[in-house]
């Protein structure tokens, strides 16, 4: 849905960028400004891990400038107000998550023209509690067996549907709230492991064999609440899970676009890298119809 505001933005941009090509002179209070963008949004979208670090950011959030935000902006030639940061929740928009850190949600205003994000997968603690628990379990099994889908079952999935969604929701809709002009585009997460287990990958990502397809689930399942979230909030969804195929943790380090927990470049593992921070910019550029 592109929004009045976004459609009156780029056809002034548009209009401009025509009559210079006619070698018309166009009055400077015509022309548009940059685009304002603002980028909300936990350490996936904050790049935690990926050097260099952005000196105006808390280092609690360890955000670095060459994330999808940036490398977005850059490709816009947009104004970005970026708050992002790592280990946010969904809770993190309308309160300080860090001494010092403001609601996420005060960085937008009525004249904010696009809004991006990833957000939800630290909501329960979903994603360290999946690495944890079935690292821990792949561990005592020696990589054998499906130990982890055993003892949890239906756990995250449950915990995503009854809770991860509707707070995604919630915090979609509040952005539209503070933000009634702006294109708001929400990021589904890149495939942190592949479909199946992948030979030698038990040594960067300690999940048994038989847990792979289990925490593959998880994360389909998490995905699939935030692009569900979107439709019924009019935002975006940007889905990597095609083009991040093949570009898991458990890739060599020239084609995956997540580190893994183990041997990998990152300072913070399990995240994306600068690879695919930059693939994600693109994805969202092409979602909104501007690649």
């Amino acid at each position: 849905m592109v929004t009045r505001a976004f459609r009156k933005h780029l056809a002034a941009l548009a209009v401009t960028t025509a009559v210079a090509g006619l070698g018309l002179t166009v009055p400077a209070q015509a022309a548009p400004g940059p685009l304002p963008y603002v980028a909300l949004g936990d350490s996936y979208s904050a790049a935690s891990g990926v050097l260099p670090l952005d000196p105006s950011a808390s280092l609690l959030c360890a955000r670095s400038t060459a994330n999808y935000p940036h490398v977005l902006a850059q490709r816009l030639g947009a104004t970005l107000k970026d708050v992002t940061c790592g280990g946010a929740q969904t809770k993190d928009f309308a309160a300080a998550q860090y001494p010092g850190v403001a609601p996420q949600l005060d960085a937008l205003s009525a004249d904010t023209g696009l809004v991006t994000m990833t957000i939800g997968g630290n909501d329960n603690s979903t994603f360290i509690n999946t690495i944890l628990a079935c690292a821990t379990a792949g561990i005592a099994s020696a990589g054998q067996g499906h130990p982890c889908a055993s003892l949890y079952g239906d756990k995250f999935t449950d915990e995503i549907d009854s809770k991860t969604y509707p707070a995604v929701k919630a915090a979609l809709q509040a952005t539209r709230n503070k933000a009634p002009g702006a294109r708001v585009a929400i990021l589904g997460y890149p495939w942190i492991m592949p479909p199946t287990a992948k030979a030698g990958c038990f040594l960067k990502m300690p999940i048994a064999s038989g847990d792979v397809p289990y925490v593959r689930s998880i994360q389909t399942r998490l995905n699939s609440a935030v692009q569900r979230a979107a439709a019924e909030t009019g935002a975006t969804y940007v889905d990597l899970s095609r083009a991040s195929e093949g570009h898991d943790a458990c890739q060599s380090a020239g084609a995956r676009w997540v580190e893994p927990a183990l041997f990998g470049t990152n300072f913070v593992p399990v995240h994306p890298n600068a690879r695919g921070e930059a693939a994600m910019a693109d994805l969202t550029a092409d979602a909104l119809g501007l690649g």
